[in-house]
Formats: structure tokens, C-alpha cells, sequence
């Protein structure tokens, strides 16, 4: 029976709402309606740009249309990415996250109104999305699966309020690593595609693969002598703990050695992502690179019970990488595996391993963080590699090295503009132009160092090193509360990283909190073991702020032994011994940072006033004074 006056369409349907929305309204009211004003106004923009309708807007939800479940997908991404840009400005506890919901559906078209199961679907799938996320219907995702850079996550049939089938959903997944990837969806037998019988044969060739690996390893595992918990340098950790060994470059070309340190570094930050584990950081493994090493010893050094090992080797476009992960407590190889793949595979090869590491560990991961788990950061294997090779650039702490590190950086965006490691190292160059003076605009140059922090965060929302290096630079430009709140959210973001636990220390350092900031720095070197020269110099600054000079002046030694031409380094030293009276070894260092920095004064520095409390600053500058930095 036809339905007198009622106008029916398909249509893209969105819906958003305010996730603890009551929570906010409660706690500050005035706040909460300014801010949600502020951003339905951007939302109903980005609507407007990608071709969209604004239907309703009541309270803390957005309902609007689009003719194309591509625009409204596009759309609901740009809305997240903007929301979360701003969020990261505010208060964790005032921070306003959406959840948006779209479904394709059938729906009645009434005076600019929408109604109907279409609209229900969407609203009921925006509460399935986590805060800062979307999730859409299968209808919608058949449209979208292959056309949009996006991954998804495939949630099962979900049984919704008063709608009578269950719906298909699927969480987008909106990190640039993820994109062509669907996970946990489910094939069955009478309904297999071609692609997927290929699928099936090439995992029951893994499969075969594996097995013959394991019995070669297997057979080699008498080989390994086990470890002693009691000669252990550090207690083993009460979780999975791993060391990661530089994978050994068998190329027999030194230019292929960034490829095979790549290969290691990524698994590392990779496996760093989930608390669930304790990971040496890279600085403390890398140390063993191109050295004969037993797993005893690297077990018993750096405090863990597991270690990976591996080798690379490169022919023209193609790879073949052997890894074994081995329980050095046991002396038994847990698992083994040859992989022969072309060069442009290198990142989902690099998640492969990660994720059989996982599995052999036994530490059991929800579908949603294995997919966070994602280790490249971009499919541009030219920026991939500037990136490495700026970092060690980076590592020299002195103005040649951060030109270099600036310089490749810059090439990396120009080849990925989405690629937030870039954006990070770049972010760091631009704050040292401000402290080693060698722009001639350093408030502008600050700005930049946010902007481009901040834009990594957007592209890497994970990033424990983006958000952290925020916080950084907020306490660079004296925002002291903004600073500690930001750092704390980065390192929360990940407890294996040892530069979110510095960024952190560092940031309390200036705000005079020195015994905070210690703990957090000893937290810093435990995870690496054989810390960076970073690390060193920040804990020297530490000790020597809370007075412990003679424990400062072993630290600082330590960081000028890895980077002898660190400023900060020689800086720390000195201060440390003017302050301890040990004023020859103290002129000794002055020498040396005017040395790196012959434009280096008091004056200059004390203009930056860096420290919160003036008599911190104060106790500093005298300190360079005695140790002979000009005026």
C-alpha cells in the first residue's frame, strides 16, 4: 500500500554525539555548551565542504546526510582529526571526544527531515564507535572498502535497539598503517572467493614455511647456553620482556644498513605500544650491533627473559630476513621463520613478525590492539629511510647534526606529508635552533616546533614521542601546566618508551619538581639499560639540581664518552663540578661548550629563562659563570 505524502530516498546517514557529555555538563556547564558551540560549528563546515547535509543538531548530537557514503565517510575522518587538533589544547578532563556513527539506509524524506530504520541504525552504530572514532554498517562499508586509504575492524553482527535484524558493523580504523586492511571478518565454506581460497593456500604455505624453520631452529637449540636469573643486572620485569637485537645487515653493502636497522627498530616500537610488555628500548640493544654477542649475556644485561635475533639480506628489489625469538632462561628457540619478499613488503613484513613474536610470547591482544600495533608509520620506503638516518644525525646533540636531521626530515614530509615521525624529528630541530641560538626568530621558530609537534600528534594519535615532544615544547614557552599534563598523557601512551619518560623528567625538572624527575629518569634507564646520551645528560641535570653533585658528575661523564660534542652535555658538567668547588675541571668543560658554541652567554641563555622558579635559573647561570661562559 502506497504511503500518501511520504518521500523516500537512500542516503549516507551520520550521526554524532559527545561521549560523557553528562559528565561534562556536570562539572562546568558555561564551559561545555561554549565549547560544544565552537565545535558544531567546525563539524557543520566539514560537513558543508565534503558535500554533505546538516539535518539536527539537538543537544550534543549532529545528524546530517550525504548522497555518497565516500563524502561521509571522508567527512567523519576530517571531523576527528580536526576534534582531536583541538582537544590538545585543552585539559584532559575537559577534552570533548565525538563518536560518529553512518549507515547507508532507506530512509523518509519529510520537510528537510529525515526519518526512519536508516536513521536509527546510524545513531545506534554511533554508540558502538569509541570516543574519537566511527563505526559503520556493512551497507555502508561495502560502499567504501576498497576506495577509502582506511582499515577496518570487522565487530560481528550487533544485535541493536529496537531494529529487528542484527547489523553488520565495522570500526574504521584511521591510522595511515592500517589503510587496506580488515581484520576480524570471517569467510565461510559454499561462500569462498577466489581471493579468498588464495589466501587460504598462501597461510597453509606460512604454515609449512614455519614448521620447516622450526625444526631447522629446533634443531639448533642446544646451541644456546641458558641464562642466570641471579647474575641478572636488573630483577626480571613481572611481564613479557624482550630485547630486540639489530638485525645483522649480510648484504654485504654499507648502504644497506639502514634497511636492516629499520627492520629492527620498527619491531621495537611496535612491541613498545602495549603495556602488556617490557621492551629494551633501541639505544641499549643497538649497542651490541655488529659485535659477537651470546643471548646469555644480552639476557643478563639488560634483565629479560626473551631476545630476538635476525639477519637481512638484500638482492636488487628483493629480502630475505630470518628472525628467531628465543627464551634465554630455558635456552629454547619459541619460534623461527624465513621470509623471501620484495623490498616494497618490508612494513607488512615487519608486522608480521611483531605479531608471531606476540603469539610465541603468549601475551594474549584484543583484535583492536593488535591493529594499534602497526609498525611502519608510512608505505614510502624512501622516507622510512631519511628518517632513520636522520635520527642519527639527531643523536649527535651539536648544530651540524640537527641541520642534517632538519634537512632529511623535510625530504621525508615532501615525500609522505602524513608521515608524523618527520613531522617529530623536524619538531625537535626547530626547538635546538632556539636553544643553540641559530635563529635569528626564536619565538616564531618555537611556534613552528609546536605547529609541526602537534602535527604529528593529528597524524599519530599513538605517538607516546609526538604528544610527549608537546609537552616539551609548551614547557619550553613557559605554559608549566600544560606542559606536565601533556608529557604525563604522552608517556601514558607508552611505558616502554624511554623518551617519553625523559620528555617527562626533563619537563618536571623545570618546573623544580628534581626528585620527581629522577624517578622518572631511573624509570628511563631501566628500560635502556645502555642509555643514550639524552638520557644521561637530562638525569645529570637532575642530580645536580637536587644537590647531588658527585652522581651528576658521573652521569654527565658518561653522556660526553657517547656524544662528545653536546653542548647540553659539557653544560650539565660543568655546572655540576662549579657547583661541587671543583672549579678547574668545571673551566676544563666552559671550554668546551663555547668550543661547540662559540655564540654561547649568560646573558643569551638567561634570556630564555627556561626554569619556572628564577632561583633555579639564578643558581644555574652562576654556576656557567664560574665555569667561565662569558657574559
Amino acid at each position: 500500500m502506497a504511503e500518501e505524502g511520504f518521500k523516500r530516498k537512500l542516503t549516507a546517514i551520520f550521526s554524532a554525539d559527545v561521549a560523557g557529555y553528562s559528565r561534562l555538563m556536570a562539572e562546568d556547564e558555561a564551559t561545555t555548551v561554549k565549547t560544544i558551540a565552537s565545535y558544531r560549528e567546525i563539524i557543520s563546515s566539514l560537513i558543508k565542504q565534503h558535500r554533505g547535509r546538516v539535518v539536527d543538531s539537538p543537544g550534543d548530537n549532529v545528524l546530517a546526510e550525504f548522497s555518497s557514503v565516500v563524502d561521509a565517510v571522508q567527512c567523519a575522518v576530517a571531523v576527528q582529526n580536526e576534534i582531536q587538533t583541538r582537544n590538545a589544547d585543552l585539559q584532559a578532563n575537559r577534552r570533548m571526544e565525538f563518536r560518529i556513527g553512518i549507515n547507508l539506509g532507506d530512509v523518509i524524506d519529510e520537510e528537510d527531515r529525515i526519518y526512519g530504520d536508516g536513521v536509527n541504525i546510524a545513531a545506534r552504530l554511533e554508540a558502538l564507535a569509541d570516543p574519537g572514532g566511527i563505526c559503520v554498517s556493512k551497507t555502508a562499508f561495502d560502499q567504501i572498502e576498497t576506495k577509502l586509504p582506511l582499515g577496518y575492524e570487522y565487530l560481528g553482527e550487533q544485535s541493536v535497539k529496537n531494529i529487528p535484524k542484527p547489523v553488520g558493523a565495522y570500526r574504521v580504523l584511521m591510522k595511515p598503517e592500517a589503510a587496506g586492511k580488515v581484520i576480524g571478518e570471517k569467510r565461510f565454506l559454499g561462500r569462498y572467493s577466489r581471493r579468498t581460497a588464495t589466501a587460504a593456500i598462501i597461510i597453509l604455505a606460512i604454515v609449512a614455511g614455519g614448521l620447516v624453520s622450526w625444526n631447522i631452529y629446533l634443531q639448533q637449540s642446544k646451541k644456546v647456553e641458558p641464562a642466570s636469573v641471579e647474575k641478572m643486572a636488573f630483577p626480571l620485569p613481572d611481564k613479557p620482556s624482550i630485547a630486540v637485537l639489530p638485525f645483522d645487515n649480510l648484504s654485504g653493502n654499507p648502504e644497506d644498513e639502514s634497511i636492516a636497522d629499520g627492520i629492527s627498530d620498527s619491531i621495537i616500537t611496535a612491541l613498545s605500544k602495549t603495556p602488556k610488555m617490557f621492551v629494551i628500548d633501541r639505544n641499549s640493544t643497538f649497542t651490541y650491533k655488529g659485535k659477537p654477542v651470546k643471548v646469555k649475556q644480552v639476557s643478563e644485561e639488560m634483565g629479560v627473559r626473551y631476545v630476538l635475533q635476525g639477519s637481512m639480506q638484500k638482492s636488487d628489489e628483493q629480502l630475505r630476513i630470518h628472525a628467531q625469538l628465543i627464551d634465554a632462561i630455558s635456552g629454547n628457540h619459541l619460534w623461527a621463520e624465513k621470509y623471501d619478499r620484495n623490498i616494497k613488503d618490508i612494513f607488512a613484513l615487519q608486522d608480521d613478525i611483531t605479531k608471531k613474536i606476540i603469539t610465541a610470547m603468549q601475551v594474549q591482544l584484543s583484535e583492536g590492539e593488535h591493529a594499534n600495533l602497526v609498525a611502519g608509520g608510512t608505505e614510502n620506503l624512501e622516507a622510512y629511510l631519511k628518517v632513520l638516518q636522520a635520527e642519527k644525525h639527531w643523536q649527535r646533540g651539536n648544530i651540524e647534526g640537527d641541520a642534517m636531521t632538519q634537512k632529511l626530515a623535510k625530504e621525508a614530509i615532501a615525500l609522505d606529508p602524513n608521515y608524523a615521525a618527520a613531522y617529530i624529528l623536524l619538531s625537535k630541530t626547530q626547538f635546538r635552533q632556539v636553544a643553540f641560538r641559530t635563529t635569528k626568530t626564536p619565538k616564531e621558530t618555537l611556534g613552528l616546533s609546536l605547529e609541526n609537534a602537534k602535527k604529528a600528534v593529528s597524524l599519530d594519535p599513538s605517538s607516546a614521542d609526538a604528544l610527549s615532544h608537546v609537552g616539551w615544547v609548551y614547557t619550553l614557552m613557559k605554559q608549566f601546566d600544560k606542559g606536565v599534563e601533556t608529557a604525563e598523557r604522552g608517556l601514558a601512551l607508552d611505558s616502554n618508551n624511554s623518551r617519553a619518560y625523559t620528555n617527562l623528567g626533563l619537563v618536571l625538572l623545570i618546573v623544580g619538581r628534581c626528585e620527581d624527575a629522577i624517578e622518572l629518569l631511573d624509570k628511563a634507564i631501566r628500560i635502556s639499560p645502555i642509555p643514550s646520551a639524552n638520557i644521561l645528560m637530562t638525569a645529570c641535570q637532575a642530580y645536580s639540581n637536587c644537590g647531588r653533585y658527585e652522581e651528576a658528575i658521573s652521569l654527565g661523564k658518561k653522556a660526553i664518552q657517547l656524544e662528545p660534542d653536546s653542548m647540553f652535555s659539557h653544560a650539565c658538567l660543568a655546572s655540576s663540578y662549579a657547583l661541587s668547588g671543583r672549579l678547574d675541571e668545571a673551566k676544563a668543560e666552559g671550554a668546551e661548550v663555547l668550543r661547540i658554541n662559540p655564540k654561547f652567554t649568560l646573558t643569551a641563555y638567561k634570556k630564555r629563562g627556561l626554569y619556572k622558579d628564577p632561583a633555579d635559573m639564578d643558581r644555574y647561570i652562576e654556576a656557567l659563570r664560574m665555569a667561565g661562559i662569558p657574559e
